[in-house]
């Protein structure tokens, strides 16, 4: 409520001038919220708690013992888990909130410990032999598990990063540009089904409304996986005549990505989509320009030609992103 409206209601009699001074006060020293503030600290406290106790089984390994570092990553596993099920609201496909502020980190070092326990008996004892598969497919079954069960979405993003380390890729593409793995067809493909799983799974998730809230994590992770894995395999097929074919699906996942992100007005999809869009546009410019660079004003024609979409891009982004407000 406006302050006006107070002032009209202490003139007609409704508050006294007590109170009228009590909600100007309020007004005056408001409070300042630390909600994202709090959740960050607890979040890296948990990050130093699992670092550090790493640290410290590193450094004094020799004397601790192996499987007495197993008991102890086994303990904590287990009492966060034993928490987590104690204090947990009823389960619901729906959006379940956490019972009280601690729970979700709790739960975070039990996922965190977990998966830890298992590596550490493969990495010691090979109990999966030289499955290492196994390795990495039970502890993203669990975590998966942990995710839709206790609703909780760090969790999901560990599972959807297990699932990623099973198929033998990495979901972060800044590493997939680093280590320049871009001419390994089997990595590219594997990229590409994995995006596409994490697609599928972002509809499925809102179409059958299964956790809707989850859709935007595999949304997430999917558009770049895939978007990326599509222009790798252009790139790979750039001299053979199937390049089109790769261009073609980039583009009709960029108007799949481009309606939905309109349709559920999220501006950061859009972004991606026309940043993505705008690279394989450039591409296929430059495949043009090429053929014509040797000829009279082709270099410039081209140089002109990425002045101008660049700025084009722009005012398109802004002339978007008014409309989303506007709607």
């Amino acid at each position: 409520m406006e302050p006006e409206i107070y002032n009209k209601l202490h003139a007609e009699g409704y508050i006294s001038d007590s109170s009228l001074e009590k909600i100007r006060q309020k007004h005056l020293h408001q409070l300042f919220s630390v909600h994202w503030e709090l959740k960050t600290l607890l979040y890296l406290g948990v990050m130093l708690l699992s670092g550090g106790l790493g640290i410290l089984v590193y450094k004094n390994i020799d004397t601790i013992g192996h499987q007495a570092i197993l008991a102890f990553i086994a303990l904590v596993c287990i009492g966060c888990f034993a928490y987590c099920f104690k204090h947990k609201h009823p389960f619901s496909w729906g959006k379940v909130k956490s019972p009280n502020t601690g729970f979700d980190y709790i739960l975070l070092l039990g996922s965190i410990s977990m998966v830890t326990f298992v590596g550490y008996l493969q990495f010691q004892y090979q109990v999966f032999g030289l499955n290492y598969g196994m390795a990495t497919f039970i502890p993203m079954l669990a975590l998966f598990f942990i995710a839709y069960y206790f609703d909780h979405l760090g969790i999901l993003s560990m599972a959807i990063a297990s699932l990623a380390l099973w198929m033998g890729v990495s979901v972060t593409p800044k590493k997939l540009l680093a280590y320049g793995t871009f001419n390994n067809k089997e990595i590219i493909f594997t990229y590409v089904l994995f995006g596409a799983m994490l697609l599928v799974a972002a509809y499925l998730t809102q179409r059958f409304d299964i956790k809707k809230h989850f859709k935007f994590s595999y949304h997430h992770y999917g558009v770049h996986v895939a978007f990326i894995s599509l222009l790798a395999g252009y790139f790979e097929y750039y001299d053979s005549p199937y390049y089109i074919l790769w261009m073609a699906v980039i583009f009709a996942l960029a108007v799949y990505v481009y309606r939905d992100a309109y349709k559920e007005k999220s501006f950061y999809f859009i972004l991606l989509t026309i940043l993505y869009s705008y690279f394989a546009s450039c591409c296929l410019m430059f495949r043009v320009m090429y053929f014509m660079a040797n000829s009279t004003g082709g270099a410039e024609l081209l140089f002109l030609g990425f002045i101008l979409s660049a700025i084009g891009l722009i005012f398109l982004i802004i002339n978007i992103n008014k409309k989303l407000k506007a709607a």
